[in-house]
């Protein structure tokens, strides 16, 4: 019998570190992790992203998602963002998220997410929109994750940030 996948979800505002912590995380645990696809995806766009770009990146995380969950040997798996991400973006953006996305919401969770505090000095990126608002989506962060009844902690710190998501992901691993 194999071991149930835990999925350990890195959520937050821009700028707030989730790759970093991702990988730092990952390689902590000796497991895989999932880039977040839109950042792939929004690389080669010339334009502003449409409702159709939010839904192909929301296809393109849960493919990639999946796909390393295919290679993951361990019980554990990071994943830099996830597709709540994309209802976040496309209310914001478009004042509307496709029901599909919504659908996937429910049937699609995550064990345990790490909230990332809007707590980092910003790093500008060509593909980060929201300087300034910050504590504008922390806000809407803690709404959605609480809509959802997930399981979450809120992680912040500039020097001890990946042990603080350390200690924290230890502690709901001894929990479960």
């Amino acid at each position: 019998m194999t071991k149930e996948l835990i999925k350990i979800a890195v959520v937050g505002p821009e700028s707030s570190g989730k790759s970093t912590l991702s990988q730092n995380l990952a390689k902590h645990y000796q497991t895989q992790w999932v880039p977040e696809y839109s950042r792939f995806y929004c690389e080669k766009l010339d334009r502003d992203a449409t409702l159709q770009d939010e839904l192909n990146m929301f296809h393109g995380q849960l493919a990639l998602e999946k796909a390393v969950e295919s290679i993951t040997e361990k019980n554990v798996l990071i994943c830099d963002t996830t597709v709540l991400t994309v209802k976040i973006w496309c209310d914001e953006l478009f004042k509307e998220t496709p029901k599909l996305v919504l659908d996937q919401l429910k049937s699609h969770p995550y064990d345990f997410y790490i909230l990332l505090k809007n707590d980092l000095p910003w790093q500008d990126d060509p593909l980060r929109n929201f300087k300034g608002r910050g504590d504008y989506f922390m806000n809407i962060w803690r709404k959605e994750l609480k809509a959802l009844n997930a399981c979450y902690q809120e992680v912040g710190g500039l020097a001890d940030r990946t042990a603080n998501a350390i200690e924290a992901t230890d502690n709901f691993l001894k929990s479960i």
